[in-house]
């Protein structure tokens, strides 16, 4: 039991930062999940242009939950710059998931609305997430210093708080 707490005291900080960035995907993968099925059924958009139009919704909202929540602690540098490499980055992952989406239907031959969700929905964004996970963190919202010393100055207001 002891390992246990020592671990989760040394990665609290990502253990948390990790949640917050689940839920906000979780609500980012709702909204695109919703969008892109109703862009294929109501618009009858084809299989890139519904699921590429999706994603755009997405990740507006991905954006908004990870500056001003999962990454809230981290340094600023400026709107501008963090709003252009959040959407960079998310196009890389959007092309992850549009690769994804093109090798089911026209490589592999799968129809239909169930194969484009498992492709896109599915495989897609959960490759894309694991790119853009890291890449957020590395790029787009950075550490002002190093894990360590964000997770004690944390600890240091919390404490000051308390």
């Amino acid at each position: 039991m002891r390992l246990a707490t020592a671990l989760y005291r040394r990665f609290a900080w990502l253990i948390h930062e990790l949640a917050r960035f689940a839920s906000v995907g979780a609500v980012a993968y709702v909204v695109q999940v919703a969008a892109t099925n109703a862009f294929w059924a109501v618009l009858d958009a084809p299989p890139l242009v519904g699921q590429g139009l999706g994603t755009v919704l997405s990740v507006i909202v991905a954006f908004l939950g990870h500056r001003h929540w999962t990454f809230h602690q981290r340094a600023r540098t400026g709107l501008h710059r963090e709003s252009t490499l959040f959407f960079i980055m998310n196009g890389v992952g959007m092309l992850i998931q549009l690769l994804c989406v093109w090798v089911a239907v026209y490589v592999l031959g799968f129809e239909g609305q169930l194969a484009t969700n498992i492709a896109g929905n599915v495989v897609g964004v959960g490759l894309g997430t694991l790119f853009r996970y890291w890449s957020y963190r590395r790029w787009v919202f950075p550490a002002a210093e190093g894990p360590e010393e964000n997770a004690k100055n944390r600890e240091k207001a919390e404490t000051r708080r308390g």
